[in-house]
């Protein structure tokens, strides 16, 4: 099926008030996904999540990564939080699994697409229909954000906590970009355009996030944060 076919099939027989009831009744859908997400993550202790992308294999060298930060976080009282998919979502789940850690997955439905690995603990594993009631619960249980190599969303993730950091909507945490051949150009682009071209940000804001190359070096940064600053929740 084309995507024009899609579009066609989705709108297929339906009028603008049939839209207006289903619009109604996903806000019951919606509010139980925040209340089944509040109740198990309220549970599960300080945690960091790892970010990166699903189509990351095992050979490559971020998966390791993933898996060593994540057993270095728990070595030190951490959980762990991932996408819940496969790639370096399982690569973080696995190290944690594996360590005797909190694992905990906030798998994201998609179709033919994303399904949950399994390194997630089974009292941990939610799943959504909604990115951003997902999103919610990682800015919300999250003491900081780990990032590896990823695309858009990965992107939408981190740069949606670096924002509301930024604007003071959640408490700081630490977020540190692993990889800096990855992420280098990005954020050579966000200083020399953003910032000393355009000034739409702040040169403080340069200070938000970190870009580092190992595991050691970006769960130090967390453990540097939370040696200075208390544990406490962001919103």
């Amino acid at each position: 099926m084309t995507g024009d076919e899609k579009i066609r099939q989705a709108f297929e027989n339906r009028n603008w008030q049939e839209i207006k009831v289903t619009d109604s009744w996903q806000i019951f859908k919606i509010m139980a996904e925040f209340v089944d997400g509040f109740e198990k993550l309220a549970k599960i202790g300080p945690c960091v999540s790892i970010f990166g992308s699903a189509r990351t294999h095992i050979d490559n060298k971020f998966y390791k990564i993933a898996e060593d930060t994540a057993r270095l976080l728990t070595e030190r009282g951490y959980g762990v939080i991932s996408g819940g998919g496969p790639g370096i979502m399982e690569a973080a789940n696995k190290g944690a699994y594996e360590a005797g850690g909190k694992s905990v997955g906030l798998n994201i439905e998609l179709p033919f697409e994303q399904f949950h690995n399994k390194y997630i603990d089974r009292d941990k594993l939610l799943e959504f229909d909604y990115f951003f009631v997902r999103k919610v619960m990682f800015m919300k249980y999250s003491q900081g954000f780990i990032v590896l190599p990823g695309g858009f969303g990965t992107m939408d993730e981190s740069f949606e906590a670096i924002t509301l950091i930024q604007t003071g909507k959640i408490a700081r945490f630490p977020i540190v970009f692993v990889g800096r051949d990855y992420w280098g150009g990005l954020f050579k682009w966000v200083e020399e355009r953003m910032l000393d071209e355009e000034h739409n940000i702040s040169p403080d804001d340069l200070n938000l996030y970190r870009v580092v190359d190992t595991a050691e070096e970006a769960t130090e940064h967390i453990f540097r944060f939370y040696d200075k600053y208390v544990l406490k929740p962001n919103f």
